[in-house]
C-alpha cells in the first residue's frame, strides 16, 4: 500500500506541474488576473510544497484532493470562456481537453487501486462534482450543436457520441450518493426525501459546489436544502442532472434516430463507487423517459412547493410518447 501511495503522489506531482504551466498560459492570455486561475495555481504550489516533503510519508488523498480543487478551478475559467463565445466552431479539442483534466483524478485512483472503492481516496462529493461538470460540460456543447443545422447534416453521429458521454457522466453523478435505477418498480424514496426536506435540513453540497459550477449550470440557486436520505445525498444539482439527462436523450432521439444502431454502452443500473455496475446498450427514449418521469414525480410531489418548472420535460415525455422508431 505505502508504495502505491508513493505513486500516487509521484503522478500528482507531475500532473500538478503541468497543470500550473497550463494556468500561466491561460493567465498570459487572458491578460488579466482571474480569481479561479489565482485559486487554482495557489492551490498548485501548496500541492507541491506538500510533495517536496518525504513522499512516503505524505496523504495521498490530501494531495489528490488539492490537486483536484485546482483542475476544478481552472476548468471553470476555460468552460465559461467557451460558453461567452458559444462554443465557436473549432471547440471539439478544447472540450475533450477538458473532459481529460476533468477524468484524470479518477484514472489515477482506478490505475493505482488504492482502495476498492476510490471514494475512499477522492471522497464522493469531488468524485459527484467531476461527474457533473463532464456532464454539464458536454450538455452545453451539443446544446450549442443542435443549433447547428449545417453541421448536424453532416456529424450528427459525433452529435450521438457526445450525448452519450455527457449521459454517462451525469447519471455517474446521480448513482455515487442518490442510487437511481432506471427499471421498473425501483423507488427514489420519495417518501424519505419528503421527510426529511420537511425537516428543513442545511445545505450539504451546493455552496461546497457554487465556486465550482459555472453560473449558466445553475438555472437557480437552492431555495430548498440539499437533502441526506438513506440512499446518499439529494439537491438540486441532482434534479439539474436528471433534466440535463431527459433534454440529451431527447436530442439523441430527435437527430441521431436515423443512424444505424451502434453498441454504445452506458450504466443505467447503480453504480457511483460501488464498481457493480450493469452496462445496457443506450436506448434514448427509454432512458430518458423514465429519467423524465422521476423528475417530474420528484419536482410535483416531494418539492412541490418549491415551484421547480415541469413543462419541458412533460413536453419532451410527449415527443417520447408519440415517437415511432
Amino acid at each position: 500500500m505505502a508504495s502505491s501511495g508513493s505513486s500516487v503522489v509521484r503522478r500528482v506531482e507531475e500532473l500538478g506541474d503541468l497543470a500550473q504551466a497550463h494556468i500561466q498560459q491561460l493567465s498570459e492570455a487572458a491578460g488579466e488576473d482571474d480569481h479561479f486561475l489565482i485559486r487554482a495555481s495557489a492551490a498548485l504550489e501548496k500541492l507541491k510544497l506538500l510533495c517536496g516533503e518525504d513522499k512516503e510519508c505524505s496523504n495521498p488523498s490530501n494531495l489528490l484532493e488539492l490537486y483536484t480543487q485546482a483542475i476544478l478551478d481552472m476548468t471553470y475559467f476555460e468552460e465559461n470562456k467557451l460558453v461567452d463565445e458559444d462554443f465557436p466552431e473549432d471547440s471539439s479539442q478544447k472540450v475533450k481537453e477538458l473532459i481529460s483534466f476533468l477524468s484524470e483524478p479518477e484514472i489515477l485512483v482506478k490505475e493505482n487501486n488504492m482502495h476498492p472503492k476510490h471514494c475512499d481516496l477522492l471522497g464522493d462529493e469531488l468524485l459527484e462534482c467531476l461527474s457533473w461538470r463532464r456532464g454539464a460540460l458536454l450538455y452545453m456543447y451539443c446544446h450549442s450543436l443542435t443549433k447547428r443545422r449545417e453541421w448536424l447534416t453532416r456529424k450528427s453521429s459525433l452529435l450521438k457520441k457526445y450525448l452519450i458521454d455527457g449521459i454517462s457522466y451525469l447519471l455517474q453523478m446521480l448513482n455515487f450518493r442518490c442510487p437511481i435505477q432506471l427499471k421498473e418498480g425501483v423507488s427514489f424514496q420519495d417518501l424519505d426525501t419528503a421527510k426529511l426536506l420537511s425537516e428543513g435540513l442545511e445545505l450539504v453540497m451546493v455552496a461546497s459546489w457554487n465556486h465550482q459550477v459555472p453560473v449558466f449550470f445553475l438555472h437557480r440557486l437552492s431555495k430548498w436544502s440539499a437533502t441526506a436520505s438513506e440512499g446518499g445525498i439529494f439537491s438540486d444539482i441532482h434534479l439539474l442532472a436528471m433534466m440535463y439527462s431527459g433534454e440529451m436523450c431527447y436530442w439523441g432521439l430527435k437527430h441521431c434516430a436515423d443512424q444505424q444502431p451502434e453498441n454504445h454502452e452506458v450504466d443505467t443500473g447503480v453504480s457511483g463507487a460501488s464498481y457493480t455496475t450493469h452496462k445496457e446498450p443506450l436506448d434514448f427514449r427509454e432512458v430518458g423517459e423514465k429519467i423524465l418521469k422521476k423528475y417530474v414525480s420528484v419536482c410535483e410531489g416531494p418539492l412541490k412547493e418549491q415551484e421547480w418548472n415541469t413543462t419541458n420535460a412533460k413536453q419532451i415525455l410527449n415527443f417520447f410518447q408519440h415517437h415511432t422508431n
